[in-house]
């Protein structure tokens, strides 16, 4: 990490027109790892050299963009009519990694345009069912895992959390495969041990769906869309009910990540979103992280990755075990919470639609 001192002496190249660019500017660096200042906000390695992608596209909203190699620097000032930058990262003075700054409205600037709920919609919703902790593939899923002692003995919180916590770093996050084809827990688990891989953010949120419902914990899995239909990522995380905050709480195993206001206190899905549109604060776990491998900060994850993604929420209307498995002659009903004026997305299996999030954060009975 550089220090701020540092960075005064680092070589600054400015570029006031973009349309004025004649020739694609050069700067040299050691390492793969970018620090970006996006107007008056610098973030931290949040840029790895690519020399393979060609061109490497950084895209932003901001109006003055710095990029921090460990040895050089660039900076550009960008609108929405020169909307393109181009630049050469030299890497230890032998690879070329064409990189080009792209102007794009970013993700939290879209979700603050988004349609408002109906707090009046009547759409008919079945009642949302939680399976009993007394199940017996839930009581072997216990037992099988030893739950009671990787949750703990301590409060409600803490044992939801250290849950969380566990199966974050049991299991890697691998985004780029699917899931095995019989889709609980025990099974998931043993499959990544057996072949040394990992699941997507879709089995990591079922498998820990499982575990919260095998020790009474009110849970459900929330698939999280964007509003662009041909954009094929999403995001899956957990919703899990505190009875102590009496409210939902968002708890994401693929990050490592659950989310506070500025009193501290965890909220909910509903409540994220809320803020990321009213630009209240809001605060992310301090060990939230990517594989160990890349630390997340609000910006990232929040105010980029996740504002892209809270467009339309989608969960089963059942919660129990075993729930995605393909069974000859199984349906499975979801809900899905969508803005009033947006259009649900098709699915080939039971929809109950709704625009009313009161329907779909009813507290579990």
């Amino acid at each position: 990490m550089k220090s701020v001192f540092l960075i005064l002496f680092l070589s600054v190249i400015t570029i006031n027109s973009i349309k004025a660019q004649k020739k694609i500017i050069t700067i040299n660096a050691n390492s793969k790892q970018v620090d970006i200042r996006e107007d008056k906000r610098l973030f931290k390695k949040v840029w790895t050299i690519s020399p393979e992608i060609k061109p490497d596209i950084h895209l932003t909203e901001s109006k003055k963009i710095t990029f921090y190699t460990d040895i050089d620097s660039i900076t550009a000032n960008i609108n929405p009519k020169d909307s393109v930058f181009n630049f050469v990262i030299l890497l230890n003075g032998k690879d070329s990694a064409l990189t080009q700054i792209k102007y794009e409205k970013s993700k939290l600037s879209i979700l603050k345009t988004a349609a408002k709920y109906d707090n009046n919609d009547k759409s008919y919703i079945p009642k949302f069912a939680y399976q009993s902790s007394d199940n017996p593939n839930l009581i072997t899923i216990r037992k099988e895992l030893k739950l009671d002692s990787i949750a703990g003995s301590g409060s409600e919180l803490s044992r939801i959390l250290n849950l969380m916590h566990w199966l974050h770093y049991l299991i890697p996050h691998d985004g780029m495969n699917g899931n095995p084809e019989v889709k609980n827990a025990l099974n998931m688990i043993a499959v990544c041990k057996k072949e040394g891989r990992g699941l997507n953010c879709r089995g990591l949120a079922m498998v820990l769906n499982e575990c919260y419902l095998s020790l009474g914990i009110k849970s459900r899995y929330v698939t999280c869309y964007p509003k662009d239909t041909t954009d094929p990522d999403c995001h899956v995380i957990n919703m899990v009910y505190s009875n102590d905050l009496e409210k939902w709480i968002w708890i994401d195993p693929s990050f490592d990540a659950y989310v506070m206001n500025e009193k501290g206190e965890l909220l909910g899905i509903e409540e994220v979103r809320e803020r990321l549109i009213n630009g209240k604060t809001l605060i992310l776990s301090p060990d939230a992280n990517w594989n160990r491998q890349q630390s997340q900060t609000k910006e990232l994850y929040l105010e980029n990755y996740m504002a892209k993604n809270l467009y339309k929420l989608e969960t089963p209307l059942v919660s129990e075990y075993n729930t995605e498995t393909a069974e000859k002659g199984k349906v499975i009903n979801y809900v899905q919470l969508i803005s009033s004026v947006d259009i649900p997305i098709k699915t080939s299996y039971q929809m109950y639609s709704t625009h009313n999030p009161r329907l779909f954060w009813s507290k579990p009975e």
